[in-house]
């Protein structure tokens, strides 16, 4: 019951919890070059998030964890961001990074990340839609179901993985 009663509540906060994120105090806004996103480094992950999301934070020291390289910037909107490298709508979170001309959204877990790099597959990217407890970055006091879908750029989003 306290457990329902948490979970509730949680469930309650997380629209709050993603507008907070997304409104950060930065007063800067990225304009991204196509040169600038094909420049990242091999096995650096270029994050763009807002410097007062604690899981943008999370997330950041768990793919560093699993050997990626971090390049974070603090911006106060992200929304131009999310647009120009093809997140699709309804399929954001809090934080867009970028690796190897890949697009990555949200609290995606570094192993398929990793995974997705190796294989090389013929699609823009991978999202983890909103903010999932137990995801990485998310850890709490339970862990939701959650799916990590990859998308293109005519706009088709599939299932990646199940955790």
């Amino acid at each position: 019951m306290i457990r329902m009663a948490a979970r509730a509540g949680a469930l309650l906060l997380l629209p709050l919890s993603l507008v907070a994120c997304q409104q950060g105090s930065a007063n800067t806004t990225a304009q991204l070059t196509p040169a600038q996103i094909a420049a990242n480094a091999a096995d650096t992950l270029v994050v763009y998030k807002t410097p007062t999301c604690g899981c943008c934070n999370d997330w950041v020291d768990h793919v560093k964890a699993h050997g990626f390289t971090v390049v974070a910037h603090d911006l106060n909107d992200l929304s131009q961001i999310k647009q120009q490298l093809g997140v699709p709508a309804g399929r954001i979170s809090c934080h867009t990074a970028t690796v190897r001309g890949y697009t990555v959204e949200g609290h995606v877990p570094a192993d398929l990340i990793a995974k997705m790099l190796a294989e090389k597959p013929r699609f823009r990217g991978l999202t983890v839609p909103g903010m999932p407890m137990g995801s990485p970055g998310m850890e709490g006091p339970w862990k939701d179901d959650y799916e990590v879908l990859s998308f293109d750029d005519a706009g088709n989003v599939a299932v990646y993985a199940k955790r």
